[in-house]
């Protein structure tokens, strides 16, 4: 049972590390601020999310699932209220366009 848990978690950190890397590729290629900022933004969750979900497996107790949980979670309103914030900056300066 400890080699198939070891597995889903190697697999599911691995999906989050290629998540967070298609999230990179798009931030370099796409040509304006507001589609960086969701292709940024959108791959970031998902790959923290397929992070936490693997560590889950690896927690001692379900103390630490919820604090992974907790941690996805904070990201998420981080992630979602910063990328706000520059969107709106971008927008009044006027660089919404390539």
């Amino acid at each position: 049972m400890s080699l198939l848990r070891d597995l889903f978690t190697v697999l599911m950190v691995s999906a989050g590390g290629f998540c967070f890397l298609a999230g990179t590729a798009g931030l370099l290629r796409f040509p304006d601020a507001l589609t960086r900022l969701h292709a940024l933004t959108k791959a970031d969750n998902l790959g923290l999310g397929l992070i936490v979900l693997g560590l889950i497996a690896q927690a001692p107790g379900p103390l630490g699932a919820l604090k992974l949980v907790a941690v996805w979670l904070l990201a998420q309103l981080a992630g979602a209220t910063a990328t706000q914030v520059l969107a709106r900056a971008v927008r009044a300066e006027g660089r919404d366009s390539p």
